[in-house]
């Protein structure tokens, strides 16, 4: 049960202005920016975690306590020839989404979106240093990583979180889940990562990057292309 805990010491602008609906606008000046965007890292409280499980890639089983079978074909096919997968929670706190309904009640909506799109890219900031973290630990036992995989991705249900959450040890770093699936703090993920044996020559630390190409929620407000 690795913890994952680190300071980002920088929040992407261009993602937060991607993740707040902005990238064609000019709206804010990156100097405006980046001063909203450190105002949230000062509230981030980031902690991760991850699980390591045998993957039975016949029956689509998660060899966790107890077995949890994967469905959906996109995911199905996402974890195709992997022998092991990792089972991540990632959260940045409840005190940045505090931060921001503060700001929001006391009429500071401008600073209050920017800042919450800085959440969110500073908790994919997160699990993107997770990942990498994870590729390097997988590669000294001959695996490379598949880019990370979410519930309600696809058409892997989002109803799957429940069980998944219990699997990632989520909860052993303050995470929650609601009734209706949402994570809480709402600045937090949860993903499966597969392993897949490296093969003879094959660079021992590599993995299979994510792309907006492979999703199809084409509609997604954060689709890069």
């Amino acid at each position: 049960m690795p913890i994952y805990n680190a300071q980002i010491l920088k929040i992407d602008t261009a993602e937060t202005r991607r993740y707040a609906g902005m990238r064609n606008t000019a709206d804010f000046d990156d100097e405006m920016l980046e001063s909203f965007c450190e105002d949230a890292r000062l509230f981030l409280d980031v902690k991760g975690i991850w699980q390591v499980y045998d993957y039975d890639g016949e029956k689509n089983f998660v060899m966790s306590d107890p077995v949890f079978e994967i469905k959906g074909d996109s995911i199905i096919n996402h974890l195709k020839d992997c022998e092991k997968v990792v089972c991540l929670a990632v959260t940045v706190g409840d005190r940045i989404e505090q931060e921001v309904t503060a700001e929001f009640k006391n009429g500071g909506y401008a600073c209050a979106m920017i800042m919450d799109a800085a959440a969110t890219t500073a908790v994919e900031q997160a699990a993107d240093s997770m990942e990498k973290v994870i590729a390097q630990e997988v590669a000294k036992e001959g695996f490379k990583t598949i880019w990370r995989y979410s519930p309600g991705y696809g058409d892997w249900s989002l109803n799957e979180q429940k069980n998944f959450f219990k699997i990632s040890d989520a909860k052993e770093i303050g995470m929650r889940l609601s009734p209706m699936m949402m994570l809480m703090p709402r600045k937090s993920i949860t993903a499966i990562i597969g392993l897949k044996k490296t093969s003879a020559g094959e660079e021992k630390i590599s993995a299979e990057k994510k792309s907006c190409e492979d999703c199809g929620q084409v509609d997604c407000q954060a689709r890069k292309i």
